[in-house]
């Protein structure tokens, strides 16, 4: 596997001052995806912003895991859901513009 877009969980965890088991808790949690390659731990790029916001909330904000998990849903919904409405505009502007 290309570890080229990938980050060493134990470097992102040292450069942010938190433990590795924060990190597999959010794993078992489902909130990120690791990869293990070599018996070293990985973080995929594209989860870094993802990752730091989660940092944030749980350490600067004292929200728990499970707290975590909700606001996360919680944001995926209303992110789904400004999509949804984008498709819809998008479409009544269509319809509109044949009157």
């Amino acid at each position: 596997m290309n570890k080229g877009n990938m980050i060493p969980a134990n470097e992102f965890c040292a450069s942010h001052n938190i433990e590795i088991t924060f990190i597999n808790s959010l794993q078992e949690a489902g909130l990120i995806e690791v990869t293990t390659i070599n018996e070293t731990e990985y973080i995929h790029e594209s989860q870094l912003n993802e990752l730091e916001k989660i940092v944030r909330l749980y350490y600067e904000l004292d929200i728990n895991l499970e707290g975590i998990e909700t606001v996360t849903h919680l944001l995926q919904r209303i992110n789904d859901m400004q999509d949804e409405i984008m498709l819809l505009k998008n479409r009544l502007r269509l319809y509109e513009s044949f009157e």
